[in-house]
């Protein structure tokens, strides 16, 4: 059957349940497309891509345990289908996903952006342009692990990239002030700026610097060189002043290590 014919075989990955079910309603209902399967891990997406044999896979870059270059590399390049990379963050390189994949998706992406990148995936696949990009995938696996291979600089981030209105933003960390949870999101306040990325205060917490971040509340992370004062209210209540004048609150079971952090009480 001649490929303009038959249906293009799509298939999920992502260890985010809330992330594979926006992929799949952006799916339904589209004609000349089936959703063959979902996969929540990279071993699940190396058996999901061998059986189901899919056209195209929307896959996951930051798996926990085995990421989605780790896919790449131990099912090989030439038998990968065509790979829309799904990512929160920049550090795999923006630009080289540009050119060793069909397209990439910058979480939170909106549903013009997904047109984009599938418009592009479902061009491709017609046009049987498979062989270059498996080709430029083995580049950037062979570039992404040189030799011999060496850690990398630092395991905290050090730019985050905002997709917002169509474009990508790529923010330093060093220019972020102050974060501040909003629900699901997470706002980053850089001067009079705000961007906003569909982040966990967890996660962020763990990824930035400890050296130059640090939380102090459950819904706050500051940059430390900006804390210019801490400030002690009645009943125990704390806060801290930062040098543009920002006032926030300090959580009570944050605020001993506030305030070792910052030379006020020794260090355990």
């Amino acid at each position: 059957m001649p490929m303009s014919e038959r249906l293009m075989r799509v298939l999920i990955v992502d260890d985010e349940p809330l992330a594979r079910q926006r992929l799949v309603d952006l799916l339904q209902d589209r004609s000349g497309v089936v959703l063959v399967g979902e996969a929540a891990s990279g071993p699940e997406a190396l058996e999901a891509i061998q059986e189901l044999q899919p056209d195209l896979v929307f896959l996951d870059v930051q798996m926990p345990g085995m990421t989605g270059l780790d896919v790449v590399r131990q099912l090989g390049p030439e038998h990968m289908p065509l790979t829309i990379f799904v990512t929160a963050y920049d550090q795999y390189a923006l630009k080289a996903f540009e050119v060793a994949a069909v397209d990439y998706l910058l979480k939170p992406f909106d549903d013009e952006r997904f047109e984009q990148a599938f418009e592009r995936a479902r061009r491709l696949w017609r046009l049987q342009e498979v062989e270059t990009l498996r080709e430029r995938l083995l580049t950037l696996l062979q570039n992404e692990q040189p030799e011999p291979p060496k850690p990398p600089a630092s395991p905290y981030l050090e730019r985050i990239a905002v997709e917002m209105r169509g474009q990508v933003r790529v923010i330093p960390v060093q220019q972020i002030e102050y974060i501040i949870a909003s629900g699901p999101y997470a706002e980053l306040h850089v001067g009079t700026q705000v961007y906003v990325i569909r982040e966990q205060m967890q996660t962020l917490e763990e990824r930035l610097n400890p050296e130059q971040f640090i939380r102090i509340h459950r819904s706050a992370i500051v940059r430390i060189d900006l804390i210019d004062v801490l400030l002690r209210g009645a009943g125990g209540r704390y806060a801290v002043r930062l040098k543009n004048g920002v006032r926030l609150k300090v959580s009570r079971s944050r605020r001993e290590a506030l305030e070792r952090r910052l030379g006020l009480i020794p260090k355990a």
